[in-house]
């Protein structure tokens, strides 16, 4: 997991599902509370509201979902769960509109592609816009229209450690490239120029999801949350002791689960994209997922690249791009956004920390060397 959100800013605290228990009161207060009749003051602290953090988990969009809560007043540990399902089903809901892996509204664009335009629903057509206007601000290196290299490149179940050839990849590049998407606004309708482009929206639709599972959360009344899918965050709120969440960040030679920084989080988002979970070693050499729309070939220039926004699509959807771009002018992207901080670990293992995140970030290691 590319990230994890955590309650102490220390390495090795245990992830997210292990988080500590409210403490108990002081043994020796409630042996005198057994011994005397409680004072009315007593009586009233006595039942007075004790906020119960409340975990969930579940899968979708082909990765793993987890939720923590605090209770109030008004939403109990019941209510809570009930709110985690909901926003689960909203990531569902999510992923049945935007998935390419089974019939979906991109599934019909990537079908009628250089053929026709295709009509789809205000929440997709947004998120493709969206994604466009990223393409423009980072010089085309992200580019939902990557999807057209799928089946070159295998990192996923399909895993095969043995690169494409220059050829095939040179091959589809043509058809790589987010000025070939033509969006209707009044007519709401998406159409790819060219027949073999394709788009997935494996880049930012994460992102979205966990925004308005954050809204399902806080319709239903909570305060005090975060939600995770993968390596994407959102946190709203404080705990009740007043301190913000934690979110650590991997260390990406580093075995699963070492952190080599903590960041706080409060009404913030936090993404990271690394050149280590969908990966192989092959002569010597690493390939993985984010690939250079420009090139068709895996971006070296960063070992992992995490984005602090105040929204999780603004978060997923920036990580790749700076990751593309490199230390240098990925960081320039990043400090002209407004709310948004980055951590880069570059290719030689450098950390670069972005204006906004210095002070806030708690560095408690050192990345690892390796390749």
């Amino acid at each position: 997991m590319a990230a994890a959100c955590r309650d102490q800013p220390v390495a090795g605290v245990p992830p997210l599902p292990n988080a500590p228990p409210v403490p108990s009161e002081d043994p020796a207060k409630a042996v005198l509370a057994s011994a005397e009749e409680p004072l009315p003051d007593q009586k009233a602290q006595a039942h007075a509201f004790v906020p119960e953090r409340v975990h969930g988990q579940g899968t979708a969009m082909g990765t793993h979902v987890a939720f923590a809560a605090y209770t109030t007043p008004k939403t109990d540990a019941r209510k809570t769960r009930a709110a985690f399902d909901a926003a689960l089903e909203e990531f569902k809901r999510i992923e049945a509109l935007m998935t390419t892996w089974r019939d979906s509204e991109v599934t019909r664009i990537n079908a009628a592609a250089g053929k026709s335009a295709v009509k789809v629903s205000p929440e997709t057509f947004d998120v493709i816009r969206e994604a466009v206007h990223t393409s423009e601000i980072s010089e085309g290196t992200f580019d939902i229209t990557f999807h057209t290299l799928h089946g070159l490149w295998k990192f996923d179940e399909d895993l095969d450690p043995h690169p494409p050839s220059d050829k095939d990849v040179k091959a589809r590049l043509p058809f790589v490239g987010y000025r070939h998407i033509k969006l209707d606004a009044n007519e709401q309708t998406v159409m790819l120029a060219k027949e073999k482009t394709q788009i997935g929206l494996g880049g930012i639709a994460k992102g979205y999801a966990v925004d308005m599972a954050a809204k399902v959360l806080e319709k239903a009344g909570l305060a005090s949350f975060f939600v995770q899918a993968g390596g994407d965050l959102l946190a709203r709120g404080r705990k009740p002791d007043g301190t913000e969440w934690q979110a650590g960040i991997r260390d990406p030679r580093g075995p699963e689960g070492k952190f080599f920084a903590t960041l706080p989080l409060s009404d913030h988002a936090f993404s990271t994209a690394g050149d280590y979970e969908r990966a192989y070693v092959a002569s010597g050499k690493r390939y993985h997922h984010i690939i250079d729309p420009r090139t068709g070939q895996p971006a070296m220039a960063c070992r992992s690249v995490t984005i602090w926004a105040p929204t999780a699509l603004l978060a997923d959807e920036i990580d790749d791009a700076v990751f593309i771009l490199g230390p240098e002018k990925g960081m320039k992207l990043v400090e002209s956004l407004e709310g948004v901080g980055a951590v880069i670990v570059d290719a030689k293992n450098n950390v670069g920390i972005s204006k906004r995140l210095q002070g806030k970030l708690q560095l408690v290691g050192v990345p690892s060397d390796g390749i």
